[in-house]
C-alpha cells in the first residue's frame, strides 16, 4: 500500500504569486481527486510532485523516500502525464515507448519489447503500433501518455487535465484505463472537470488561490449543502437581476433555458425549488466562482 504524505508546503513564484499556501495532504493507493478552477495551483503541485519545480518550503514523502531530497529514486517509480503530452513528429507509437523506457533504465532489448507490446495492449492500441502518433487522434495520444506513465511500475501516477478536449467516447475508455491503473498505486488526477473526479474518485481536495479548501471524500463534501440548494429556470436576460438578489452558484443552458442553483438556508420562495446537491454545486460554493454558462 502506496503512501504519499505532503507537508507545510510552499511556492512563491517571482511575480509575487502565491502558487502553494501551507499545503497538507495524506493520499493512500487509488485515484484521488485534485480538483479547482483555472489557476487555483493544481499544476504548480502536480509539478512539484513531479519534481520539476522546487518549493520554497514543506516536506513530501512517498513510503517513507525523501521526494525532495531523493529526485532520482523518485523517478525511478514515478508516472507523470502533463497537461500537454507533446510527441516527437514522425516517431511511431512503439519507437516513442521504447525510447522513453530506454530513459527509464530499461536497458535490455527483449525486455523493453515485452514491456511496449504489454503497455501497447494494455492501452488498446496494440495494431496503431507501428503509425506516427502525430496521426492519432486526441484521445489515442493520450492513451499513448498513459502507457509512458506505466513504465516502470510506478508507485505515483501523475495525470494533469487528462481529458480536455476529449469526445464523450474517448473520454470513457481513458476514465476505465485509469480506474485500472488505479488498482496498484497512487493516481492523482488534477482537473477542472467536476465529472472527472465524481465518476473515478473516493478520496478528493479542491483548491482555491493555491490553498486547499476541502480534503475528503466527494459524498461527505456533497453532504454539507444538503437542504441549501435551491433551482429556478429563468429568462437569460434575468442573470444579472438574480445575481443581486441572491448567492448563485450556477447558471447553465438546459434544452435551450436558463437553469440557476443558488445557496440558501432559508426556503426563497419566489418559484424556487429544493433540489439535491452535487459535486459541481460543492464546486462553485467552495471556489466562489460566478460563471455565465458551464
Amino acid at each position: 500500500m502506496a503512501k504519499l504524505i505532503i507537508r507545510d508546503l510552499n511556492k512563491v513564484y517571482s511575480n509575487g504569486v502565491h502558487a502553494l499556501n501551507n499545503i497538507n495532504l495524506s493520499i493512500d493507493n487509488g485515484m484521488f481527486g485534485l480538483l479547482g478552477p483555472n489557476g487555483a495551483g493544481k499544476s504548480s503541485l502536480m509539478r512539484t510532485l513531479a519534481s520539476l519545480q522546487t518549493p520554497d518550503s514543506g516536506s513530501i514523502t512517498l513510503n517513507g523516500l525523501d521526494v525532495l531530497k531523493n529526485q532520482d529514486q523518485l523517478r525511478q517509480i514515478l508516472g507523470y502525464l502533463p497537461q500537454e503530452f507533446g510527441v516527437y513528429p514522425r516517431i511511431t507509437a512503439k519507437e516513442l515507448l521504447d525510447h522513453l523506457a530506454i530513459l527509464k533504465g530499461i536497458t535490455q532489448k527483449s525486455e523493453r519489447n515485452d514491456l511496449v507490446d504489454f503497455l501497447l495492449n494494455k492501452v488498446n492500441l496494440y495494431e496503431h503500433r507501428d503509425k506516427a502518433v502525430k496521426s492519432f487522434s486526441g484521445g489515442m495520444k493520450q492513451r499513448v501518455g498513459i502507457a509512458q506513465a506505466l513504465i516502470g511500475d510506478p508507485k505515483l501516477i501523475i495525470v494533469d487535465e487528462p481529458t480536455a478536449g476529449l469526445d464523450p467516447g474517448e473520454r470513457n475508455r481513458f476514465h476505465n484505463l485509469l480506474a485500472d491503473v488505479g488498482d496498484s498505486a497512487i493516481v492523482i488526477l488534477s482537473t477542472h472537470i467536476v465529472d472527472d473526479v465524481r465518476e473515478l474518485c473516493t478520496d478528493m481536495a479542491i483548491m482555491r488561490e493555491g490553498e486547499i479548501v476541502y480534503n475528503g471524500s466527494p459524498e461527505n463534501v456533497i453532504s454539507e449543502l444538503e437542504g441549501l440548494v435551491w433551482q429556478k429556470t429563468i429568462k437569460r436576460s434575468e442573470i444579472n437581476t438574480y445575481n443581486d438578489q441572491y448567492k448563485i452558484l450556477s447558471n447553465k443552458m438546459v434544452a435551450g433555458k436558463t437553469v440557476i442553483h443558488i445557496l440558501s438556508n432559508i426556503d426563497p420562495q419566489n418559484g424556487f425549488t429544493q433540489v439535491e446537491p452535487d459535486l459541481e454545486d460543492v464546486f462553485f460554493s467552495k471556489t466562489s466562482l460566478s460563471v455565465s454558462t458551464f
